[in-house]
């Protein structure tokens, strides 16, 4: 490796890479290559940069397991050649891939920065500019020798968060991403600010391990006042399905009528997991707190504690293809793997 830090920009796809088609006016996807010659400011870093462009880009809502599988390759081919990794990804899934990615690249030690913006690089007024320089300086960033934030992260409109502790809260502004249940790993101002305590360290420095098997036979139940019977059971009776995260009220409480529960206790008895997460963006699950929430745990529904939405649905992928004894499931669904969840 050379003397000068080497960073690794991947462009998957995603608006920050986007021109305007003349004849519909929507925005498509092109080569980053075009787009960074828009930004001499990459000239004045002292450092390699490299670039790897998907062919074809993918908008992030048509991103599947298959694409993170795609780009956990790409990190894992490339990774003894450079000293971090800039993922240009599109908001609308950035939150799925990267908690998909902290699970499938096992003893990471480099830099994984998730950026992107609301507003193409080449517009007036753009976002992705600042997010793109500072998830660069960020992903190049050492302190004694070592990566300052050896993480999958996210980095947008100036905070860097942990990865699958984060969600897309705003299609409007610049501040998309927020991380309720879990501090800022850095907030760039004037210099940019690392909150030292919160950012995981390894304690052994293993080779990085990369997992590339996913298992996508899950399915997330999202509940509401007046659901009805048929919806609960239909998305419960799924063919080959093997995990339900259940997106419950609250602090995890769930309707107290027979038949829901009904519902609930035979899926389990057939072998289908349950995890409770609450639909509140901060917070978290407290079995027993509530009578409702009580009645459903006494069910055999996991407690899916903080975890977020997307976080839960992509860890079920991965444990799925890791691990087929349910107590162990069970095990590691409660145990923190990299970070998701509070201990």
């Amino acid at each position: 490796m050379s003397e000068k830090p080497s960073i690794l920009i991947i462009y998957t796809g995603g608006t920050i890479g986007m021109i305007t088609e003349p004849t519909t006016q929507a925005l498509i996807p092109v080569d980053f290559r075009e787009i960074s010659s828009q930004l001499p400011e990459l000239r004045k870093f002292d450092l390699n940069l490299e670039t790897y462009t998907f062919d074809p880009p993918v908008d992030s809502s048509n991103a599947t397991p298959d694409f993170w599988i795609k780009l956990a390759g790409v990190i894992q081919e490339q990774y003894l050649r450079h000293d971090g990794f800039v993922v240009l990804h599109g908001t609308d899934t950035m939150c799925y891939t990267a908690s998909a990615l902290s699970f499938m690249l096992e003893n990471l030690n480099k830099p994984v920065v998730f950026t992107g913006s609301q507003l193409p690089i080449g517009v007036l007024r753009t976002d992705g500019k600042e997010n793109l320089l500072t998830a660069i300086e960020i992903a190049s960033e050492k302190r004694n020798g070592q990566p300052m934030v050896p993480e999958v992260t996210i980095l947008f409109q100036n905070k860097l968060f942990r990865g699958n502790r984060t969600t897309k809260h705003n299609a409007e502004y610049f501040n998309a991403f927020v991380s309720e249940n879990y501090p800022p790993l850095a907030e760039a101002g004037i210099r940019i600010h690392y909150n030292y305590g919160a950012i995981h360290y390894p304690v052994n420095e293993r080779p990085l391990k990369v997992h590339r098997n996913l298992c996508d036979q899950v399915a997330l139940l999202k509940l509401f006042p007046g659901i009805r019977r048929n919806v609960v059971h239909s998305v419960l009776s799924v063919p080959g399905i093997r995990g339900v995260v259940l997106e419950t009220f609250g602090a995890g409480n769930a309707p107290t009528i027979p038949w829901f529960l009904q519902e609930i206790r035979e899926a389990i008895e057939k072998g289908i997991l349950v995890l409770n997460v609450t639909q509140c963006p901060a917070g978290s699950v407290d079995p027993g707190k509530y009578e409702t929430s009580r009645l459903l745990h006494e069910t055999g529904v996991i407690n899916g504690r903080d975890l977020t939405t997307e976080a839960a649905l992509t860890k079920l992928m991965f444990l799925f293809s890791q691990i087929s004894d349910p107590h162990m499931l069970s095990h590691y669904l409660n145990k923190s793997i990299s970070g998701e969840i509070s201990t």
